[in-house]
């Protein structure tokens, strides 16, 4: 996995249980609003700590891609 350029991060509200694992995981990417998950920024350096939280989250609901490409970083199947 690349850790070069930039990725943007979607949660989706209709998926998000607010479990929390997402900001417990990786608190400089992710925050709970209103209970839900929520990224503190669309876009982000690649770093594989948003990897590690999209992977953990239970429902699948954290969409990791590569900016530009669209190209699916996390969660891979």
């Amino acid at each position: 996995m690349t850790e070069d350029g930039r990725w943007q991060i979607s949660i989706d509200s209709g998926t998000c249980i607010g479990s929390g694992v997402c900001a417990g995981t990786s608190p400089k990417y992710f925050t709970l609003d209103g209970g839900y998950g929520t990224p503190v920024a669309d876009e982000v350096d690649a770093d594989e700590e948003v990897v590690t939280a999209a992977e953990s989250c239970p429902m699948e609901a954290i969409l990791v891609r590569e900016v530009g490409t669209e190209k699916v970083v996390a969660p891979l199947d």
